[in-house]
This record gives C-alpha cells, structure tokens and sequence, in this order.
C-alpha cells in the first residue's frame, strides 16, 4: 500500500514535531517534511512532490493565505488548514477554503501539545479525505458584483421586498453539508433570490467558526444570514446556519415555524447533525420542503432525507463530478432519498423551478 506523503508547513517547532509524530503513527501516511515558513515548503514541494499539505495560516515571509492562492494557481495539492481558533482565524480560514484548501482543523490557542495530540485523529482523517479530494477552482458566487470578496465587505446594501409571496412563506429549504461544503453553500445560496423560503443549513463545522461564516455568506447573498439563535421564528428571505456544537431542528408553534437548538449526543458522529435536522424537517414541514445534500464524507443525513423524501419532500443531491467528496450525497442517492442529481451549478435554478411549481399546485 502507498502512504499518504505529507508535507507540514508551521512556524512553530512544536507543532511541526507533534504533528509529523501524530502522522507517522498512522499506517498509511508519512510525514516526509517539515517547512518553518512558504518560501522553504516551496523548494520542498518542488523536491519531494507531497501528496497533501498541511498549512498555517500566520507565518513569517509569506502569509500562509498568500502562499495558498499562488499554489492552487501554479500548482493544485490538497490543503488541510490548521488555524487557530479565533474569530481572526475564522475568517482566514474561510478564505483559505474559498481558496480551495479541503478542510482544516481548528488548533487549540493554549495547551497546543495536548490539544494537537487530542485532535490526532481527526487531523489524520481529514488528511485521508483530502488525499482522494477533486480540486475545484472556485470564481465569485453569482451576483455578487457589488461585494468585495477579499474583505468580505458588501459594497451596496442588499435590497429587500416590500412583501413577500404566501408561496414564500410555507416553503422551507432544508441543506446538508461537510468537506468542501463552505462553498458549495456559497454557490447554491448565492443564486436565490431575496424573497426565497426561509432557508435551515447544517453544515459541519466547529464552534466559533459558524458565525464567521454566516457573516460572510450574508455580504455574498441577496437573502440574510445567521447562525441561528434558540426560539427564533422562521422568515422567508433568510437563512440559518446551525451554530458549531449545537445540533438545530425544525419545530412549530401553531401555523409559525421555529428553531430548536439542543447539546444532544452528537448522531453520525457530529453535532450539528444533518440527520437531526432533516428529521426534524420530515417531521414538521414534509411537503412544504426542499432538501438539498451536498458535498461531504460519510452519510449524515441519508436516511433522514429519505423520511423527508416520504413525507412529501422534494429533494436534490450534489453530482459527483463537482463534489470535493462524495460521500454524503452517494449515500442519499444509494437510499433513494434523492428526487435528482444535480451539478452544484444547476441546484439553485433547479429549486427555483421547483418552487414556481409547486405554487403552481402540483409536484413533478
């Protein structure tokens, strides 16, 4: 069996050594080097030819965001991010996937030895993911012409409607996601428009990240989004990202829709789980939803799109040609949970579609 080869670049000394320790325990990979900044993983890169890089982001001589655009550029390797937890690293760490790195790992700002050493394993998993990820090249999310995308700033303010459509106001969107999921979100809900059902993502990610990215999602969107808040009524033209640590489902309080965030045992191994909310949706919403499972490993979420599916539910999954992982959505579409499969590009017209026939009275 080949091994993964592994090139870590990281200013710290320590961190170089714990993590090229925790990746040399492992059968199927190998540390083969180590860089203390970009201009040295450069000439390594160039020698040792690395199957997957793991990369900080603050570095001497060259920021770690900087080194990242020039190499999916000159030369595409997948990329596991390892940033530290802050709302500074958040946002870099957003970029770095907007970029195109495949996923990263949130190091601890304090007690990093005992931290690493307890995240070993869920660095070396995503480090197996990105070892068989696709590469996408990512352009600007459509309409997003007035939206600086370096800073994330939102250079005209968004434009709502006056009114919104009763079809607005019973629909909901329901989506799923995980590895390479940041943009792939970007790209469906880019594409809707400001009067759009009220739209619930649960989207694999740890606390202290989802708020950055909602953030960042709603300069890029003509809808409004959040991380979702406990008790919050449901409102077309906005969309709620499930906050990192907490699972969110659906629940209702007479003809309203409400959030529910709860600390439940994770379910498929994460918390937020898309399985949760997807129930939850099935329970509450059945024929007044649409379900969208996009790219990510493993199969959160499958079985409860297909209770979705029987409960009424018309539901979409991502294609494997444009996932970076093609994990969840073969699961759903293995289950028969899934109505059609779709290019990340065709999703949102798609649902589009769906809508203006369903308000047309009938379902295809």
């Amino acid at each position: 069996m080949n091994k993964t080869r592994v090139l870590i670049i990281d200013d710290s000394a320590l961190v170089r050594s714990l993590l090229t320790e925790i990746i040399n325990k492992q059968s199927d990979m190998e540390a083969i080097g180590a860089a203390p900044d970009p201009l040295v993983a450069r000439e390594m890169i160039r020698a040792l030819n690395p199957d997957v890089l793991t990369l900080d982001v603050e570095m001497p001589k060259m920021d770690g965001i900087d080194f990242l655009e020039k190499l999916m550029r000159l030369r595409p390797t997948p990329v596991v991010m390892v940033s530290t937890l802050t709302e500074r690293g958040a946002e870099v760490t957003l970029r770095a996937l907007e970029l195109g790195a495949v996923d990263f790992v949130a190091k601890p700002r304090v007690g990093v030895a005992s931290g690493l050493n307890e995240l070993g394993g869920e660095i070396c998993e995503k480090i197996r993911v990105a070892s068989h990820a696709r590469l996408h090249r990512h352009g600007p999310p459509a309409g997003t012409a007035g939206v600086n995308l370096t800073n994330g700033a939102a250079l005209e303010p968004k434009v709502r409607p006056a009114t919104f459509s009763r079809l607005s106001t019973e629909k909901l969107i329901a989506i799923g996601a995980s590895t390479g999921g940041t943009e792939a979100i970007r790209e469906v809900i880019s594409r809707l428009p400001a009067d759009s059902p009220a739209i619930l993502i649960t989207q694999h990610m740890p606390p202290g990240f989802t708020r950055s990215f909602a953030a960042r999602l709603n300069n890029l969107c003509k809808v409004t989004v959040s991380e979702a808040m406990h008790g919050e009524r449901l409102l077309p033209g906005h969309a709620y990202i499930a906050p990192g640590d907490r699972h969110m489902k659906l629940a209702r309080s007479g003809t309203n829709y409400l959030i529910e965030l709860d600390d439940g045992p994770p379910v498929n191994r994460h918390r937020p789980s898309v399985d949760v909310l997807f129930h939850s949706i099935a329970q509450h919403a059945g024929p007044n939803s649409l379900g969208v499972m996009l790219t990510g490993m493993g199969r959160d979420g499958a079985d409860a799109m297909l209770e979705m599916k029987k409960a009424g539910s018309f539901n979409l999954a991502q294609d494997e040609a444009t996932c970076v992982v093609y994990g969840m959505p073969r699961e759903a579409v293995a289950v028969g949970a899934a109505d059609e499969v779709l290019p990340i590009t065709k999703i949102a017209d798609r649902l589009l579609q769906q809508l203006a026939q369903l308000g047309a009275g009938h379902r295809v």
